[in-house]
């Protein structure tokens, strides 16, 4: 039976699949064995497994991680100031960078046995969230060391001889890294990469040595104008065959001090009005011993795999860090100014339109935490999550642009002005930055989260495509029949799961026990994760190798997979909290909106599926009712926004981790005021009950004198009016070369 099989079908469908499957380049393979699998595998399984996620618990800081939270973060926090970084030095001055080597800032992620920290991934996010919310600046430059640099290459690939050296000088700030992969012509395509090496021997140090000569042009390199040890990515050659048969090697990472003959460093750049280091670097003929390739010779034409598994952790971290940072930062201050700002004699938080922004901002906020969270567990517990990393890297930095806006609207011409007082313009500026770097997200979202995703944690695929490339046919036949069966039952279930939920609308989905008034919204997962996975089988068997070019239908079902995620994120951190009743305003905003994003995203591909009858085909299976779950509702908006709009419990655990600023400053300014005001509610209440709804020094003193209130609430009332009229003023300047 099983060689009729093999005849009759099996063979005919490994013809098929060469034809049909996508077509794997190197570098791509190379990407999608970097990192691993973790829940994203669960979500495209169609029955998630959520006892995996929810048994895993929130993140837990050591005595040492928290007692460096509250010590020199702390510190170095009261030390910073944005404005004169940004606006007036375009620098970080010397004593912080002092401070920061002399704390090990740059060894936050490097082992103790080499002087560093030895911090966890949850550590390393807190520390850089908490310092993002007072520096974008100086979040970028603590960030970028810890995360995709020298410093993780050599601890995963260095040699001991390497890590010996490099990592004590490292983490106490001796050398200053950073990382060379972009290059003009190259961009995100690092398979287009022109910089080049050619091995060679050469006198190096009285000795012929065996190296490399290399060229290259690299650009956009943050920490590039004042790093001592560049690690550089480049193609390397071996012409005169002195390795070895082989001509072309690969990519190949190195480590190479600045001051080595033929390394020209250039002037900065300045990205976006930031002030973080940044800037070109050039090599001209620059020899290069073998031993200074990041875990000798035998890692030469492994340097895309070093970094894609280096990005598949430190993508997880930097940017969501300083996204969750700013999304924090903007809901705190937002709710503040929303509530002490009033119009026409109310808060301009009472008006409708700004609550369902004060709600976006509060339910972005709440939800990048969530996942920022549960992300970093994860890594904490050695998992490297490569899509996951992507999904949080597009995701986070595209909510803060949304916050942030949301944010700039609402304070209106308080965030436009600038000055030292105005705490979200450098954070509004820093968004470009980082929704460009670290893997644009536009190629991101389009290409890599589903692209990625649908092959990786499909449980057959992968292992058919391989299959289908295997250069022996016999060995191919045999290996793709054994896994047949078991796509086919695969395939089923899945059809099974998804029609029988999509029919019925998830209220027969199973959920997890213990979970109360959330079980509806792991019913709506649980449909939804069948749903995703039977439409991509159907559109992996229909387009096929096409699919991969079809990046905008890609990209909606990437967004689907990437919804799932920070959904399930979101019910993880609730459940974690012991489901507090006051966060539920929270919950039903951020699950109600991801679910709506995602009927709208899975409409959209049915709808403009290349194949429209197919397209018609899949509606009609999963999702016969069109859209069946509203967004949020005006009531569930509104109680959102009243949560960062009122000092309670909610409020500081949503913002946990924001810097509450030094006195003086505008952070500290806005949230004396909103203290303030809601102090004297009450006095206030009484006055408008006398028809005095302005708060003006003439109104206070007449309700005093209509014996509205008492003098000594006339006192209290007038604190308020001085704290309110503070936070709503803006910085102006005797000229503009005494401000810059």
């Amino acid at each position: 039976m099983s060689t009729l099989r093999q005849k009759w079908i099996t063979t005919p469908l490994l013809k098929w699949i060469k034809k049909v499957l996508p077509p794997i380049s190197d570098t791509e393979r190379e990407a999608m064995e970097a990192g691993e699998v973790w829940w994203d595998a669960q979500l495209l399984s169609g029955k998630p497994d959520w006892e995996q996620l929810l048994n895993m618990g929130p993140p837990e800081l050591s005595e040492a991680e928290q007692a460096f939270l509250n010590g020199p973060v702390e510190e170095l926090c009261r030390m910073l100031d944005d404005w004169q970084i940004s606006y007036e030095d375009h620098d970080i001055s010397p004593e912080i960078w002092d401070f920061l080597k002399k704390n090990r800032f740059f060894g936050i992620i490097i082992p103790e046995q080499f002087g560093g920290l030895g911090f966890s991934p949850s550590a390393h996010a807190q520390i850089v969230t908490k310092i993002s919310t007072r520096s974008t600046t100086v979040g970028v430059t603590v960030m970028v060391p810890n995360s995709l640099g020298p410093g993780e290459l050599l601890m995963a690939h260095g040699t001991e001889a390497q890590k010996n050296y490099y990592l004590p000088r490292l983490a106490d700030g001796q050398e200053i890294p950073c990382f060379g992969l972009t290059s003009p012509e190259a961009g995100s395509d690092a398979a287009s990469m022109v910089d080049h090496g050619v091995v060679c021997y050469e006198e190096y140090q009285g000795e012929k040595t065996l190296g490399m000569r290399v060229n290259w042009h690299k650009r956009y390199i943050t920490l590039g104008p004042v790093a001592t040890i560049l690690g550089l990515a480049f193609k390397l050659y071996d012409p005169e065959h002195i390795l070895g048969d082989q001509e072309e090697l690969g990519i190949t990472v190195a480590l190479v001090p600045t001051d080595t003959p033929g390394v020209t460093i250039g002037q900065r750049h300045i990205p976006a009005l930031q002030a973080f280091m940044n800037g070109p670097n050039w090599g001209k003929d620059v020899f290069l011993p073998m031993d200074w390739i990041i875990g000798g010779q035998e890692n030469i034409g492994r340097g895309w795999h070093m970094l894609m598994s280096a990005l598949a952790a430190g993508r997880g971290i930097s940017l969501p860090s300083l996204s969750t940072g700013g999304a924090k930062l903007a809901a705190r201050t937002t709710g503040a100014y929303a509530h002490v700002r009033e119009q026409f004699g109310i808060p301009i938080g009472k008006f409708e339109g700004v609550q369902r922004r004060l709600a976006e901002i509060a339910g972005i906020a709440y939800v990048l935490d969530s996942a920022h969270k549960t992300t970093t567990r994860a890594l904490d517990q050695g998992r490297k999550p490569a899509v996951i990393s992507a999904i949080m890297k597009a995701h986070a930095t595209n909510g803060l642009r949304q916050a942030i806006n949301d944010a700039m609207d609402i304070h209106a011409g308080k965030a436009v002005i600038d000055g030292p007082s105005n705490y979200l313009g450098n954070v509004y500026r820093a968004v470009p930055v980082a929704i460009t770097v670290e893997g644009a997200n536009i190629l991101t979202r389009s290409l890599m989260i589903f692209g990625q995703g649908a092959i990786r944690c499909h449980p057959y695929l992968l292992q058919e495509m391989e299959a289908a490339t295997n250069p022996d046919h016999d060995a191919g036949v045999q290996e793709l029949d054994a896994l047949l069966p078991k796509h086919f039952l695969f395939q089923v279930k899945t059809f099974a799961r998804a029609v029988f939920h999509g029919w019925t609308g998830g209220l027969f989905a199973s959920s997890p026990k213990g979970v109360g008034d959330a079980t509806k919204y792991y019913r709506q997962m649980n449909r939804y994760s069948a749903v995703l996975t039977l439409v991509t089988e159907i559109s992996l068997m229909s387009l096929g190798g096409e699919l991969k070019r079809k990046e905008m239908i890609s990209a909606r079902l990437g967004d689907v997979l990437s919804e799932l995620y920070l959904m399930s994120c979101t019910l993880k951190r609730f459940k974690d909290d012991g489901s507090p009743r006051t966060d539920r305003p929270l919950l039903e905003f951020a699950m109600r909106s991801g679910f709506h994003n995602i009927e709208v995203s899975l409409i959209e591909v049915f709808h403009n599926f290349p194949l429209r009858f197919v397209g018609q085909l899949m509606q009609f299976l999963t999702m016969p009712w069109g859209h069946s779950i509203r967004a949020a509702s005006d009531r569930q908006a509104q109680a959102c926004a009243n949560l960062i709009m009122e000092p309670s419990e909610t409020r500081d655990r949503l913002t946990a981790g924001v810097f509450p600023g030094v006195t003086g400053d505008g952070i500290d300014i806005v949230e004396k005021a909103f203290l303030s005001s809601h102090e004297t509610a009450a006095i206030r209440e009484k006055m408008k009950k006398g028809g005095l709804r302005a708060l003006r020094p003439d109104t206070i003193d007449k309700a005093v004198a209509d014996k509205l209130i008492t003098e000594e609430e006339g006192a209290q009332i007038k604190v308020t009016f001085d704290a309110v009229d503070k936070a709503i003023q803006v910085d102006h300047f005797e000229s503009l070369s005494k401000s810059a």
